[in-house]
Parts: C-alpha cells; sequence; structure tokens
C-alpha cells in the first residue's frame, strides 16, 4: 500500500534574472505633423541605414568557457570527495537494500486489479448566457444649452486655417518635385547621352583593335607563307642543280645506249637498208644467176663443138679427100665461132658493168651514212648542252 501523501518542495539555487523587455508605450495618435513615423520631404533620396549584424564579443565568448570548465572540473573534485562504500571482503559481495522508513515488496510481476465504474447518461450542455459586464459608478445626468459646447463660426476658422494651408503647402510641394523630377529626368538624359558617347569610344576602340590584330594575323600569314615559299623555291633549285648535276653525265650515255641499242635513226638509212638494199641484193642475185645460166650453156656449147671437132678429126680422110685442098669452113661454123669469140669478148666488159655498178650503188649509201652520224652528234652535243 502507498504510503501517506508527501508535501513536495523545490529548491533551486539563486541566479540573476536575465533583462525583461521593456514594454512598448502606448501609442498616442496626434498631429499628424509631428508623427516621427511620418517621413517628410523628398522619398526620392531618402537615405535607409542597413541592417548590422552584431557579432558576439570574443571575450564573452572566452570567459562563457572558461566558467564552463571551471564548473566541470568543480563536479568531478566534488564526486571524488564523495565517500564511498568499501571494497567487499574475498567471498562476500554487496547487495542492494531498501533504507526508506516504509519497506516494499518488490516482484517481477505487476499486480493487477479489475475495476468498474458507470458513467451517468449523456446530457446537454446549457446555452452560455451573454455577458453582462457588472455596473461600477454612479450614473449622473445634466442639461446642455444651446451655443454652450460649440460655435460653428469661432471653431471652424482655425480648422479651415489648417486645411487651407495644407492645400497650398502641398500644392508647392508636388510643384517642387515637378520641378526637382524635370531636373532630374534631363540629368539622366544628360548621363544617357554621355554614357552612348562613351559606348561608341570603347566600340569604336575595340574596332579599331579588332582591326589591327587582324591586320597583324594577316602579315603574319602572309610572313609565314613568304617563307613557306621561299623554302619551297630554295628547294626546288637546290633539287634541280642537284638533277642536273646528276644527269649531266646519265643524260649522253643513255642517248649512246639508245642509239647503240637502235632506239634513235634516221628514217632514210633506214628505209635504204630495210627496203632498197634487200631490193639490190636481189636484182643482184637474179643477175648473177642469169650470168652463171648463160655461162654455162656457153661452156656447154663449146664442149659439144670441141667433142664434134674431135671427133671428126680423130676419123681417117679418104683417098679423094686427103688430095683436095681443105675446104673452107662453112659460114655456119664461122658463125657460132665468131658469135662464141664475141660472148668472150663481151663478157669481161659486162662482168666489168656488173662489178662497177654494186661501187657506185655503196658510194651514196656511205655518202648517207656519214651524213647521219653527223647529224646524230649534232644532236647529242644540243641534248648536252641543254
Amino acid at each position: 500500500a502507498a504510503g501517506p501523501a508527501v508535501l513536495y518542495s523545490y529548491c533551486s539555487r539563486p541566479r540573476a534574472l536575465s533583462a525583461r523587455p521593456r514594454e512598448k508605450e502606448p501609442v498616442r495618435y496626434a498631429n499628424l505633423m509631428y508623427d516621427r513615423r511620418v517621413v517628410r520631404g523628398n522619398t526620392y533620396a531618402l537615405h535607409v541605414l542597413p541592417v548590422v549584424r552584431t557579432q558576439p564579443n570574443p571575450l564573452e565568448i572566452q570567459r562563457q568557457r572558461e566558467a564552463q570548465r571551471r564548473a566541470l572540473a568543480r563536479k568531478h573534485a566534488k564526486e571524488q570527495m564523495q565517500q564511498r562504500t568499501p571494497e567487499p571482503v574475498e567471498g562476500r559481495e554487496h547487495i542492494h537494500v531498501q533504507t526508506e522508513p516504509y519497506l516494499e515488496e518488490i516482484s517481477d510481476r505487476i499486480i493487477e486489479v479489475d475495476t468498474e465504474c458507470q458513467t451517468d447518461a449523456f446530457l446537454d450542455r446549457p446555452p452560455t448566457p451573454f455577458f453582462i459586464p457588472a455596473k461600477t459608478g454612479k450614473d449622473v445626468a445634466t442639461q446642455i444649452e444651446e451655443g454652450e459646447l460649440f460655435d460653428f463660426d469661432v471653431e471652424v476658422k482655425p480648422i479651415l486655417e489648417v486645411l487651407i494651408g495644407k492645400t497650398v503647402e502641398q500644392a508647392l510641394l508636388e510643384v517642387m518635385e515637378e520641378e526637382e523630377l524635370a531636373q532630374l529626368w534631363a540629368h539622366l538624359r544628360a548621363y544617357t547621352e554621355l554614357c552612348n558617347a562613351e559606348l561608341a569610344e570603347v566600340q569604336r576602340l575595340e574596332e579599331q583593335d579588332r582591326q589591327y590584330r587582324e591586320e597583324k594575323e594577316h602579315r603574319k600569314l602572309q610572313h609565314m607563307q613568304m617563307l613557306q615559299k621561299q623554302k619551297e623555291t630554295t628547294e626546288k633549285i637546290a633539287a634541280q642543280a642537284f638533277a642536273q648535276h646528276y644527269l649531266a653525265d646519265l643524260i649522253p650515255s643513255v642517248f649512246n645506249n639508245l642509239r647503240e641499242s637502235g632506239f634513235f635513226y634516221d628514217p632514210i638509212e633506214r628505209d635504204i637498208e630495210t627496203e632498197f638494199l634487200p631490193w639490190l641484193m636481189t636484182e643482184v642475185e637474179e643477175t648473177l644467176e642469169r650470168k652463171v645460166l648463160a655461162r654455162m650453156m656457153l661452156d656447154s656449147l663449146i664442149c659439144t663443138v670441141v667433142e664434134k671437132r674431135l671427133d671428126a678429126f680423130s676419123h681417117k680422110p679418104l683417098p679423094d679427100q686427103a688430095e683436095a685442098p681443105a675446104e673452107e669452113p662453112r659460114p655456119a661454123d664461122v658463125a657460132p665461132q665468131m658469135a662464141g669469140e664475141t660472148d668472150t669478148a663481151d663478157q669481161p666488159v659486162a662482168e666489168k658493168e656488173e662489178t662497177d655498178q654494186p661501187i657506185a650503188e655503196e658510194q651514196p649509201s656511205r655518202h648517207m651514212s656519214f651524213q647521219l652520224e653527223e647529224a646524230d652528234q649534232a644532236e647529242t652535243e644540243d641534248l648536252e648542252a641543254e
């Protein structure tokens, strides 16, 4: 069972109270001319002060950290100074014991008790009556006659003066504001013209600088191209000189080899060698064959005549014929003999003419070959000079 109720008391260490914000004084509405919340004059040139965020003082932060460090050290020393239970002897151990005035049974199982209750039926809440504050003070009545509190002719005069003055002042302010706006617009136009002139000058200078850069790049490119062309020209001249020096001895040797191989020839000489000389040799062979055939026929005729005469002289003459004088040769026998003599006489002449004809034909061919060789030598000298 629970013990009797014990009064609860709380005790804390004394501490200084923090500064409480002061309550703002109630705003008393008065004349707008003297209200500080209303900005007077031109609001275009109103200078708004920036909000400056105050940073904490580093000395204050360091002081707070030192105070926390001292508090922790003090707490640690106090815990060490507290008396503790000595350690148990060997073979024993400490157990937790209740030291309260009233012992309480400790068990792992929680005691459960069933309890029942019956609520009343639900009733509607009655309507809340209107709040009527209690009357304080005493009721007093008085009688005010006409003209005692307010005289329109007298009281309206200062109000009219204030209204007219404020209207005139507001009109003057508006006129001054319009003049100031006109001056501002004129100053803005002048400033805009100045900015446009400066911008045009800057653009002109940028364009001039761009043209200078482009001209510089163009000149550099032209110079590089000129150097490249000079280099290529130098290489070509060197290559041409080397080729001329290398081909100086090569061209004559090549032409000589080609001439010896038969690639360079005179068309007249080639025509004579291929057309005229074979025909001439054929004609000479045919003529020689005819001459040989004629000689063979002549030799056979001579042999036949000689054999007949030998046969005639070999027979014995008759007695009548021996005494008779030798008969003169017949014209038929003389004619062949004369023909044979004429043939034999004409044969050396014909042979001489035939032998002279090739010699006469060989002389023009040799002369033409000499002319062809001179023409080839002249062409070779021209090529070497080039």
